[in-house]
C-alpha cells in the first residue's frame, strides 16, 4: 500500500507540473498584454511623459560626444563622464525643475570647489602632519553647518540638493590632492562639464516641447475649482431629491448615481503636488502670459482654500451616507434655500474657474456670492421660522449639520473669491469691457411704492385719511436715495395713484 501511495503522489506531482510548464506560455502572453496595455495607458494619459523620455535620450546623446570625439576628450579626460553624470541627474520633467536643478549644482560645485581649494591652500601652511588635521576639522564643521541649514523650510524647498551638492563637491575636492595646482585643473574639468552638462539639459528642456510647472500649477488650482462647483451643482439634485419615501415621511438617501460627484477627492491630497509645482514656477523664465515674477505663492492659498472647502464636502457626504435617515417634513422645509446656496456657489466658483483659465476679471463671480449670502439669510429665516416641538431631534440632526455645513462652504466661497480677486490684480488679469449699451432689463420688476398719508375732511366733518401711493419702476434714479417728502414723478416715468380712503 505504501508503494502505491508513494506512486501516486509522484504521478500527482508531476502532473501538476506538467499542468504549470503547459500554462506557462499563456500566463506569460497575459502579462505582456497586461502591461502593454499599463504603458499604451501612461502615455495616453499625458503624452508629454514620451516626450520628456525622447528628450533625455537626445541630451545624453549629444553629451556622450565628450567621448566619442577624440578633441573634446583630449580636453577633459574622465572628467567628461560628470557630464554625462549631470544630464542624467538634473534633467526633470518640467523647465522650472530642470532649472532647479542645475543652477543649485552648478552653484553649488563653483562654491564648494572654491571652499574645498582655499581649505587645501589654508591646511598646507600647517605642514604635511598638521594638514590632515586642519582639513579633518574644515571638513567637519562645513558638512555640519550645510547640513544644519538643510533643515530651513526655505532652504528645504529650494535650495536642498544644492546643500548636497556643496557637501559632496567640498570633500572630494579638499581630500583629493597633495598640491594646489593639481586640485585647480580638477576643480576647472569638474566645474567645466557639469556647466556643459547643465547648459544642454536647459536647453533641451526650454525649446524642445517645453513642459511649463507653472502653467500646471495654473490648470490644476482651475481644475479644482471646477471639481468643487461640479459637486455643488449636483448637490441639490442627488441629496435633496434622489431621495425615496418610504411611505413614513422620511426619506432614505440613494447612494447610487452619484459618481461624478466624488472628483472633488482628488484635491484632499493636491498639497504636496501643488508646493512642488509652485517652487519649480518660481524658476522658470517668463513665457506665455505669465511674468517673470508672477505671483505663484498665491496660487497656494487659492489651493488651501479649495482644499478647505473639498474637506467641508467630505463632511456632508458622511452626513449624507449616514444610516440615520432624515425627516422628509424638516428637508422639505430648507430644501430650497440649501438648494439655492448650493447651486449659487457652484456657479460662483466654475465663474472663477474660467477666469483663471482665460485670466480674465473674475467679476462675473460676484453676483452668485452675493446670491449664495442672501440664500443663507433665508435659511436661518427658514430655520427660525419652522416649529420643532414635535419634531424627532434624532432625524433633524443629519439634514440640520448639512445646512450647516453649507454654510460654512458659501464663507469658504467668499474667501476663494477674495483671493482670485487678489490673484488677479497681482497678476494683472485682463479687465473685461463692459457694454456701452445696458442690456434690456425684464418687463417684470420689484416696484417700489411710495405713499403719502394726508388726514382730510368730508362733507359731514368726518376726518378720513387718504393714501395717495406713486408706484415708480425700479430703474428710477431716485430709488437708491430715501425721500421723506413727496415729490412728484418725472416725465417719462409710469405712475399710478391709487387714493385709499379711511374713517378715521
Amino acid at each position: 500500500m505504501d508503494i502505491e501511495s508513494t506512486a501516486q503522489e509522484k504521478s500527482n506531482f508531476f502532473a501538476s507540473a506538467w499542468g504549470r510548464v503547459k500554462a506557462l506560455p499563456g500566463k506569460l502572453k497575459a502579462k505582456v498584454i497586461s502591461r502593454s496595455k499599463s504603458i499604451k495607458k501612461l502615455g495616453q494619459d499625458d503624452p508629454r511623459r514620451l516626450i520628456h523620455s525622447l528628450k533625455v535620450g537626445i541630451a545624453l546623446t549629444l553629451i556622450s560626444l565628450l567621448y566619442y570625439a577624440r578633441p573634446l576628450y583630449d580636453s577633459f579626460g574622465v572628467s567628461g563622464m560628470w557630464a554625462v553624470l549631470t544630464v542624467v541627474v538634473v534633467f526633470e520633467f518640467t523647465v522650472g525643475g530642470t532649472l532647479s536643478k542645475c543652477l543649485n549644482r552648478g552653484f553649488a560645485t563653483f562654491l564648494a570647489g572654491a571652499l574645498g581649494i582655499g581649505a587645501d591652500y589654508f591646511a598646507c601652511l600647517f605642514g604635511k602632519k598638521g594638514e590632515p588635521i586642519v582639513l579633518g576639522i574644515l571638513v567637519f564643521l562645513l558638512a555640519a553647518a550645510a547640513s544644519f541649514s538643510r533643515f530651513f523650510p526655505k532652504i528645504k524647498a529650494r535650495y536642498d540638493y544644492g546643500v548636497q551638492i556643496f557637501i559632496l563637491t567640498f570633500s572630494l575636492v579638499a581630500v583629493s590632492g597633495d598640491r594646489v595646482d593639481e586640485l585647480v585643473v580638477l576643480a576647472h574639468q569638474r566645474l567645466s562639464t557639469i556647466i556643459m552638462g547643465g547648459a544642454t539639459c536647459m536647453l533641451i528642456s526650454i525649446f524642445i516641447c517645453p513642459v511649463w510647472a507653472g502653467e500646471d500649477l495654473h490648470k490644476a488650482v482651475a481644475s479644482n475649482l471646477e471639481k468643487i462647483a461640479t459637486y455643488l451643482e449636483g448637490f441639490g439634485g442627488v441629496y435633496l431629491k434622489s431621495g425615496g419615501d418610504d411611505g413614513n415621511g422620511v426619506v432614505s438617501n440613494s447612494k447610487n448615481g452619484k459618481s461624478f460627484l466624488e472628483g472633488y477627492k482628488s484635491i484632499l491630497n493636491s498639497k504636496s503636488s501643488e508646493e512642488s509645482l509652485a517652487n519649480f514656477a518660481r524658476w522658470e523664465p517668463g513665457h506665455g502670459s505669465f511674468r517673470l515674477r508672477h505671483p505663484w505663492k498665491h496660487y497656494l492659498k487659492i489651493g488651501a482654500l479649495a482644499r478647505q472647502c473639498a474637506y467641508q464636502i467630505e463632511a456632508i457626504n458622511g452626513c449624507i451616507d449616514s444610516d440615520i435617515q432624515a425627516s422628509q417634513e424638516f428637508i422639505s422645509k430648507i430644501e430650497g434655500s440649501c438648494k439655492r446656496m448650493s447651486a449659487e456657489c457652484g456657479k460662483a466658483l466654475q465663474a472663477l474657474a474660467t477666469a483663471i483659465k482665460t485670466m480674465t476679471d473674475p467679476s462675473t463671480a460676484n453676483p452668485h456670492v452675493e446670491n449664495s449670502k442672501a440664500s443663507m439669510k433665508d435659511l436661518k429665516f427658514a430655520l427660525k421660522a419652522a416649529s420643532l416641538e414635535n419634531a424627532d431631534f434624532l432625524a433633524i440632526v443629519p439634514a440640520a449639520a448639512v445646512a450647516a455645513i453649507l454654510v460654512e462652504i458659501v464663507k469658504s466661497v467668499e474667501k476663494i473669491t477674495e483671493a482670485v480677486h487678489e490673484l488677479s490684480q497681482l497678476a494683472h488679469f485682463n479687465k473685461t469691457m463692459e457694454p456701452t449699451v445696458s442690456p434690456e432689463k425684464p418687463q417684470q420688476q420689484q416696484l417700489l411704492h411710495r405713499g403719502i398719508i394726508q388726514p382730510v375732511l368730508d362733507a359731514d366733518g368726518n376726518d378720513n385719511v387718504v393714501i395717495t401711493v406713486h408706484e415708480i419702476s425700479t430703474d428710477s434714479p431716485e430709488n437708491e436715495k430715501p425721500h421723506h417728502h413727496h415729490q412728484e414723478p418725472k416725465p417719462g416715468q409710469r405712475t399710478e395713484t391709487v387714493n385709499i380712503v379711511a374713517n378715521m
